[in-house]
Formats: C-alpha cells, sequence, structure tokens
C-alpha cells in the first residue's frame, strides 16, 4: 500500500486523538462517583427492607400494648366494681364477704402483673421506635448523599462529554487528510491491537516498544517515502518521522 509521507504523519495525530478518547471513555465508565452510587443503592434497597421489618415491629408492639392495657383495665374495672360491693354493705354473708376480699386480692394481684406485662411492652416499643427512627434518619442521609453523588456524576460526565465532542470532531477533521484504504487498515489494525499506527523513533517501534534489528531498518531505509511500512514484530502501521533514527 502507497500514501503520501503527509497523510502517513497525520495517522499519528489520529491515534492521538483515538488514545485521548479511549482514556475519556474509561474515565466515564470509571468515574468514582459510579462506585459510590452502587454502593448507597444496595444499601438503600437494604435499608428500605428492614424499615419496613421496623416498621412491622413497632406496629405489633403497639398492638400488643394496646391489649394489654385493655387487660389491665378491665381487671381493674373489676377490681372497682367488687371493692364498691363491699364497700356498700350489701354482702353480709361472713363466707361471702371473705369470697369477696379474696377475689379483690386475686384481681389486685392479676392487675399488678398485668401492669408488669404493659411495662415491658412499653420498653420494647420505645427501642423499636428508637431503632426505626435511627434506621429511618440513616436511609435519609443515605438518600441525601446518593443526590449529591448524582448530581456530581452527572457535571463529571458531561464534563468529559464535553470534552469529547471536542476531541471527536478534531478525529473526524484529521480523517479527511487520510486516504480511504489507508484509514481502512488503519481501523482494522486498531481494532485489533488498540493502537494501530505507531512511531518509528530512534529505531524502535512505539507501538510493541522493541528495537528493530539492522535488516529491518535497512529495508525501511530502502522504501520509498509513500509506502506504507507494518512492523514485522507487532504489525501495526510504522510511521517514519524525522527522529526514526534511519
Amino acid at each position: 500500500m502507497k500514501a503520501a509521507p503527509e497523510a502517513q504523519q497525520r495517522l499519528l495525530d489520529l491515534q492521538d486523538l483515538d488514545t485521548a478518547l479511549d482514556r475519556l471513555t474509561h474515565r466515564r465508565r470509571t468515574l468514582p462517583e459510579l462506585a459510590e452510587i452502587e454502593r448507597l443503592d444496595a444499601r438503600l434497597a437494604e435499608l428500605g427492607d428492614v424499615v419496613v421489618s421496623a416498621e412491622t415491629d413497632v406496629a405489633d408492639l403497639d398492638r400488643e400494648q394496646s391489649k394489654a392495657e385493655q387487660d389491665v383495665e378491665q381487671v381493674r374495672q373489676r377490681a372497682d366494681r367488687d371493692q364498691k360491693r363491699l364497700d356498700s354493705g350489701q354482702v353480709t354473708s361472713a363466707k361471702d364477704l371473705e369470697n369477696l376480699q379474696s377475689e379483690i386480692a386475686s384481681l389486685q394481684r392479676r392487675q399488678s402483673a398485668l401492669e408488669e406485662v404493659v411495662l415491658e411492652i412499653m420498653e420494647r416499643y420505645e427501642a423499636a421506635e428508637g431503632r426505626l427512627s435511627s434506621l429511618v434518619e440513616e436511609r435519609s442521609a443515605a438518600q441525601t448523599e446518593l443526590t449529591a453523588l448524582a448530581e456530581r456524576r452527572d457535571a463529571a460526565a458531561r464534563e468529559i462529554d464535553d470534552e469529547m465532542g471536542v476531541t471527536s470532531a478534531a478525529r473526524t477533521a484529521v480523517a479527511k487528510d487520510i486516504p480511504d484504504d489507508l484509514l481502512a487498515l488503519y481501523e482494522k489494525l486498531r481494532g485489533q491491537f488498540g493502537v494501530g499506527a505507531a512511531a518509528l523513533h530512534r529505531g524502535q517501534c512505539q507501538g510493541c516498544h522493541l528495537a528493530l534489528n539492522t535488516t529491518d531498518l535497512n529495508r525501511i531505509r530502502a522504501a520509498a517515502a509513500d509506502e506504507v511500512i507494518r512492523c514485522e514484530e507487532c504489525r501495526r502501521i510504522l510511521v517514519r518521522t524525522a527522529e526514526s533514527g534511519l
């Protein structure tokens, strides 16, 4: 393949722009905010499940406390009724009085026991409510942090996209200076190796960074200026420059 030396030189400019685009693409794909966003998304999903579980615990304990308080109130009302009967003097039989007093004492013990249950449930409720509050605060903080990270990610991505736009426009302009067949070969090699064209610098290929032997250097010296040279080691297009050492 033949191409004007100037066109071959432009391959190096094109490769520089493609390398810059590759770096920008890598930067965009590996923004540090992306990993943090992924971590926070996972934590928020986990917190969502935990908060639902904590809300269920609080609701269950609230119902349990209401039930226990109702039990206390029922026993208290029954004890109050018995106490009123006792105080009214309506019960005159010694045996009935003894039974009534015994029942009042039993109800009072029962009330005391139920009140202990209520206090125990209240303590569990307060602990569950505190845990729920803490989880909700953590979820809110994580959501705030996620929003801030998304904003930073978007700002960084826009900056990279702008730079990629400028670089892509420059690449399009450079590509117009290169013959179609040479450009097609370059694109094919770049797809295979990442780098399609490299300079020959002081007898060394800048693509594979290997020094050429004397035979290859002599072959290149003897080649016409418009001959497209390939590195014998990496098969990339080898562009001769004033620094080639020929």
